[in-house]
């Protein structure tokens, strides 16, 4: 094991874990963040994972690597902002037991996050809701899968890291139906499920015996890990390019987790739900105004 790896192993098990305490999700996206980084290290260089060493990740090599989230992957300068910061933190971590690399470190840490401009988070209309249920193939499957994922998003308005967060012991499909969902910050909360969307889990459900508590309610395929972020948002991109065919606005739109998420939002303020009451269930800053074009901001 090589001075970086171990101080990386370290890193997660002892110090965000044991000391931080840092939250799952936050632990699962900077996981993400240094397996991309692993393997795009092994593709440009043929440097295995074990052998990866702190002088294979100078600025130059890092920022390389998010050049690549960019240019290759499409990440938004936002999420490449994300994968920056899990960068920063853990090599503030290792600045204190590798004094031996902190010109190094200093020149990683020095990178600086994009500007970015705030955006108004657009939302789909009814006609391309229903366009976009109906372009999974729910005779397989993969295709019942994304369309329960995609109808659960909608009507319930969890992130998607939430989401595929969710375990078997969190879903209550008798009445009144709801899940328990883990959310940012370490907040739990209580989601109501309409009738539609219970009925849909419990056929999903009743597909996938294997619904043992704590297992993932949403797999990837061949598996019984969680299905990851990336994966649900490659999905989504699939299944919107197939419902533009029939429903052509959506070619306008670029449909994200976070689109569904602004879509719930929108559903409610139209069923009359006070913007306060929408901000405190979802996890939003109630003190966000709605703008003039009825668009949210999300936190």
């Amino acid at each position: 094991m090589s001075t970086f790896t171990a101080s990386l192993q370290a890193y997660f098990t002892t110090f965000l874990t044991g000391q931080r305490a840092t939250s799952r999700h936050t632990i699962a996206a900077y996981r993400d963040t240094f397996r991309m980084l692993l393997v795009h290290i092994h593709e440009t260089t043929g440097t295995a994972p074990d052998a990866v060493e702190f002088s294979d990740l100078n600025a130059e090599a890092i920022t390389t690597f998010l050049d690549y989230l960019e240019t290759q992957r499409h990440n938004s300068i936002r999420t490449r902002n994300a994968r920056l910061a899990a960068l920063h933190s853990f090599f503030a971590y290792a600045a204190y037991d590798h004094p031996e690399h902190a010109d190094l470190i200093a020149r990683v840490l020095a990178i600086k996050t994009k500007r970015t401009s705030a955006s108004v988070l657009t939302y789909l209309t009814l006609a391309e809701v229903e366009a976009l249920l109906s372009a999974p193939d729910q005779t397989n499957k993969i295709g019942s899968r994304d369309h329960t994922i995609i109808l659960t998003l909608i009507t319930t308005g969890l992130r998607v890291s939430e989401l595929t967060a969710l375990t078997h012991q969190d879903l209550h499909l008798s009445k009144p139906a709801h899940l328990l969902c883990h959310g940012k910050g370490r907040k739990d909360r209580i989601t109501p499920l309409d009738r539609l969307t219970t009925t849909t889990l419990q056929q999903w459900i009743r597909q996938n015996p294997d619904n043992q508590p704590h297992r993932a309610v949403f797999t990837a395929q061949g598996s019984t890990e969680s299905i990851s972020r990336d994966a649900i948002a490659a999905r989504l991109r699939i299944h919107a390019a197939t419902a533009a065919k029939t429903c052509p606005s959506l070619t306008s739109k670029t449909v994200t987790p976070h689109t569904l998420r602004h879509t719930t939002a929108m559903r409610m303020l139209d069923a009359g739900i006070d913007i306060t009451t929408i901000a405190s269930g979802s996890g939003t800053n109630p003190r966000k105004q709605l703008r003039p074009t009825y668009m949210l901001t999300w936190a």
